[in-house]
């Protein structure tokens, strides 16, 4: 009799367990249906209808048990099954961008590839932020990222693009020429940015696109671009008007064409030091 109650007690058991395991299940699966590629506790409280403390315990428990991981601190994405055990790579990590570093905006090199200016593939995406983190070279879920500081005055500039269904910031084609203009490093170098100059002019030349450009120029109030673009656009032949206008602009001062460049020579032209033997 007491070993019949003790079967009794240990079936119910087990199927209460089981009971739970699948309602979590449902649950993770009601999840994952409404999100896309990330995960954070305001999704699990929306999609599940839970307070935070009970969404911030399940994506924990999933965390622990293998089926989502945690990317950073408050943020989760779903693990395939091949994946497991393993460093999941996202298949489109441009969707990490506005969850990591919002506010802010894909640019640099990756929004080159993205407009084609450029026949360059680049391994790392490039992002521009406001947002107070770790800047430079990092890493998520296997894929480098640069990441670049910028005031909140320069996030202009940017069109919306759709990823997997993520809303993306993405510098358009006159702010990514500001951008590797003013840091040639996110240009992949002052010879890339030069080519990728020349390949706006060929797909940006006319008047109303040129005069996009300059509005630019002045929105972002730095008086370093009129020389740097003056200059470029005088040695690759754009509209002359289109340089007459960099030249009425011209600030006091000098500025750098490449700041990483060891020697230079000074094009009193355009109050602008050139770093010397560079083919242009």
């Amino acid at each position: 009799m007491v070993a019949s109650i003790k079967h009794m007690f240990m079936f119910y058991g087990i199927a209460n367990m089981i009971e739970k395991a699948s309602k979590r299940q449902q649950r993770l699966a009601v999840l994952l249906r409404a999100t896309s590629g990330t995960i954070r506790v305001a999704d699990a409280m929306r999609a599940l209808e839970i307070d935070r403390q009970h969404a911030t315990q399940l994506l924990a428990g999933w965390h622990k048990q293998g089926v989502i991981r945690r990317i950073a601190r408050g943020l989760y994405m779903p693990v395939q099954p091949t994946a497991l055990g393993q460093i999941q790579v996202l298949e489109d990590p441009w969707v990490l961008v506005p969850e990591l570093y919002h506010p802010g905006y894909v640019g640099g090199w990756s929004a080159l590839e993205y407009w084609e200016l450029t026949e360059q593939l680049f391994r790392s995406v490039c992002v521009l932020t406001s947002k107070r983190t770790e800047y430079g070279e990092v890493q998520h879920q296997g894929v480098n990222f640069f990441v670049k500081h910028v005031p909140e005055k320069q996030l202009f500039g940017t069109k919306t693009i759709w990823r997997e269904n993520v809303k993306i910031r993405i510098s358009d084609p006159y702010k990514t020429m500001l951008d590797i203009m003013n840091d040639p490093y996110l240009g992949a170098g002052l010879q890339h940015t030069t080519d990728c100059f020349l390949a706006f002019k060929k797909l940006y030349s006319q008047t109303d696109e040129l005069k996009q450009l300059l509005a630019y120029m002045e929105q972002s109030q730095n008086g370093a671009l009129y020389k740097k673009m003056g200059y470029l656009a005088e040695k690759l032949k754009f509209e002359p008007w289109f340089i007459d206008a960099c030249k009425r602009n011209l600030t006091k001062g000098y500025a750098y064409l490449d700041k990483t460049a060891k020697s230079n020579r000074l094009v009193t032209r355009w109050r602008l030091w050139v770093p010397k033997g560079v083919d242009l």
